[in-house]
């Protein structure tokens, strides 16, 4: 068992330029010889969507490592807590090895974290697991929705390593609509996302549900938006850049950015802005 000590930490908000509208991450910036056991503890204390512990990175390569724990254990790769620990690392001190963007190191490999105005972006890692859902599993979905199939204008396979799936909904009012029964899909990792009308200020609204980590429903979700970005915008169904609007069912107003390059780079941006700073003992 670690010896407790005093630890630098933070809470950070992301996705809401808002105070307190977006979805926070907890980041202690010291996780040295902290144990797995210890980390997940923490983590089911916070009872947030996401836990960090950033660390020494293994490589020259990278500016730090990233460990990221839901209440119901470790995740390869997530998106807000990625942003939300680049801000929490820059705002105590952390100096990048390249001048225009951060390395970060974590379980799915070396994340890229540009630093805009105002806003922080990462480039969504590469998939792990695409295409079409089975009908079997999709047909549960449907049913945990209480809506009908013929509803699902699209459905994919979206896992860049928490192992996400993806149905689409005609319409945003209903993605916000939804009444999940969770309880029928206990060990799922699934979005929904729906479009709102031409012209609108978001393109989609997103509701992400996470169940298989402890996570009913994640505020606003960097990950699932990431892939859901790579998907559609390879595909056609949404253009280069884009808006999603996620957390209005939580009482929050998320806002992602979702830029593809030409090279199809997909980068995944809003803002973070700390909350909270100090210690922690552990």
């Amino acid at each position: 068992m670690t010896v407790p000590r005093s630890r630098t930490f933070a809470q950070v908000d992301v996705f809401s330029s808002s105070p307190c509208l977006g979805n926070p991450v907890a980041v202690v910036l010291d996780g040295t010889d902290l144990g797995d056991e210890e980390m997940r503890r923490l983590a089911r204390w916070t009872n947030l969507s996401e836990t960090t512990f950033v660390l020494p990175p293994t490589t020259t390569a990278a500016d730090y490592r990233l460990r990221i724990f839901t209440p119901g254990g470790e995740l390869p790769f997530a998106g807000h807590p990625t942003l939300g620990s680049a801000r929490a690392w820059l705002d105590n001190g952390g100096t990048p090895r390249n001048s225009d963007h951060i390395v970060q190191e974590c379980a799915a490999g070396l994340v890229s974290v540009r630093c805009g105005e105002g806003t922080l972006s990462f480039a969504a890692p590469p998939l792990v697991r695409d295409g079409a859902l089975d009908e079997e599993y999709l047909d549960r979905i449907v049913a945990a929705f209480g809506i009908k199939r013929d509803r699902v204008v699209a459905h994919q396979w979206v896992d860049n390593g928490p192992g996400w799936a993806v149905v689409q909904l005609p319409t945003a009012e209903e993605v916000i609509a939804l009444e999940p029964d969770l309880s029928l899909v206990p060990t799922a990792m699934v979005g929904v996302i729906g479009a709102y009308p031409e012209g609108a200020e978001h393109a989609f609204e997103m509701r992400t549900f996470a169940p298989g980590v402890g996570v009913a429903e994640d505020p606003v979700c960097g990950s699932m938006n990431a892939s859901v970005g790579q998907w559609l915008t390879s595909t056609g169904g949404a253009p280069s850049a884009y808006r999603v609007s996620q957390g209005a069912r939580l009482g929050r107003a998320g806002t992602v950015e979702i830029t593809a390059d030409e090279d199809g780079t997909v980068w995944v941006g809003g803002a973070a802005i700390g909350y909270i700073h100090g210690t922690i003992i552990l």
